[in-house]
């Protein structure tokens, strides 16, 4: 991070995790400067710039428990997408046991495809009940967020995922569309719950 920041950029991340970390509302001022102060280029495939930034700041915050989750959640509530995205992939690094799972059920009933993304980081993975991980995986393949973007797809795929995903794959082979190519590891990791024609499908596509 600190190879990305030019001395300004750094001064400012170094002193305002300072400030969030003596007095924690500061973070409520600084979390939505990290853009304008920090820059909003690519740091790595998965994290921005900005993301990142703000990730420090949340970080800092001296808080744990139902006190941090409060916090996490105002900053969520009052932020634009970018801080909505910035604060969801900061979830597992934040001390927040299951008290966070309201953001990420709140973020996987809408549509913003790169919020759905974030939310299905790690903190996702550890948390989200069996069922709400399937239909969250579920609702990726229907958005067409790619599955590697889902964070403990190959720890947590069941064959009751295969069984859904199996039957979506049948409903599109019914409709005349492409199976997406990466749903199949799952599906094809449970063979038994693969119809003939999808079967045929795979084979053919193979």
């Amino acid at each position: 991070m600190a190879a990305v920041l030019d001395g300004t950029a750094r001064t400012w991340l170094d002193r305002s995790a300072a400030e969030v970390a003596a007095e924690p509302a500061a973070v409520r001022r600084l979390f939505p400067a990290a853009r304008r102060r920090c820059g909003r280029g690519r740091l790595t495939d998965h994290w921005s710039v900005d993301e990142a930034a703000r990730a420090v700041l949340l970080t800092a915050l001296p808080l744990r428990g139902q006190a941090l989750a409060d916090e996490v959640t105002r900053l969520h509530r009052h932020g634009d997408p970018a801080e909505q995205r910035a604060v969801l992939r900061t979830l597992p690094l934040l001390d927040l046991g299951d008290l966070a799972l309201p953001l990420v059920r709140e973020t996987l009933r809408g549509n913003d495809t790169t919020l759905i993304e974030a939310a299905l980081g790690a903190y996702a993975a550890a948390h989200l009940p069996d069922a709400e991980y399937r239909q969250a995986v579920l609702k990726c393949v229907f958005c067409e967020i790619p599955l590697e973007h889902v964070a403990g797809l190959d720890a947590r795929a069941d064959r009751e995922l295969a069984r859904m995903l199996a039957d979506f794959a049948h409903e599109r082979i019914v409709a005349g569309r492409d199976v997406p190519e990466d749903i199949r590891p799952v599906v094809q990791a449970f063979p038994d719950v693969i119809g003939e024609e999808l079967q045929h499908v795979l084979k053919e596509e193979s």
